[in-house]
């Protein structure tokens, strides 16, 4: 079961990326704000059909629960506005690592120090080697992009000049 659920949490972060990608270009055209309001006004139905068709029943509502953890569908809201912006100014790739290097530090942080009612995973050097080994990967795939950008600008803008 556990393998099932890394390939899902892969599948999901696929598909955010393939996200990230449709809502930059989406954005450039219509605006920042129009794409995330689509993003989450389709997600608010999507999620609401589910509810209504898959949700068994629970103990406790929303109204039940600790109001600090109504919070959490919040923190949404800034990751959309942030991608569709990070996306059109420094590409897919870079914006997703980037992300997933802030989510792999903060969970650190939570599974750490067990915040917001998690259980505690101490840090470890592993973990410590997976973070630093992503922050290479952040640089290495940001130089990379950076290098080929201004060429095929040039390429452009000579192609232009040329037509």
């Amino acid at each position: 079961m556990t393998i099932i659920m890394i390939l899902l949490a892969v599948a999901g972060g696929a598909t955010l990326s393939i996200q990230a990608a449709i809502n930059g270009q989406l954005g450039s055209k219509v605006g920042v704000f129009k794409s995330a309001f689509l993003t989450f006004s389709v997600g608010a139905l999507v999620t609401g059909l589910l509810i209504f068709f898959f949700e068994p029943k629970h103990a406790l509502s929303l109204m039940d629960v600790p109001k600090w953890q109504l919070l959490g569908a919040m923190f949404g809201v800034p990751y959309i506005v942030v991608m569709v912006l990070a996306v059109q100014r420094i590409g897919t790739a870079v914006a997703t690592v980037a992300v997933i290097f802030g989510q792999l530090t903060m969970s650190m942080l939570i599974d750490n120090f067990g915040w917001l009612d998690n259980a505690s995973i101490p840090f470890s050097i592993s973990r410590l080697g997976a973070v630093i080994c992503l922050g290479i990967a952040l640089f290495f795939i940001y130089s990379s992009g950076r290098t080929t950008v201004p060429e095929d600008k040039k390429a452009l803008e000579k192609s232009a000049v040329n037509n």
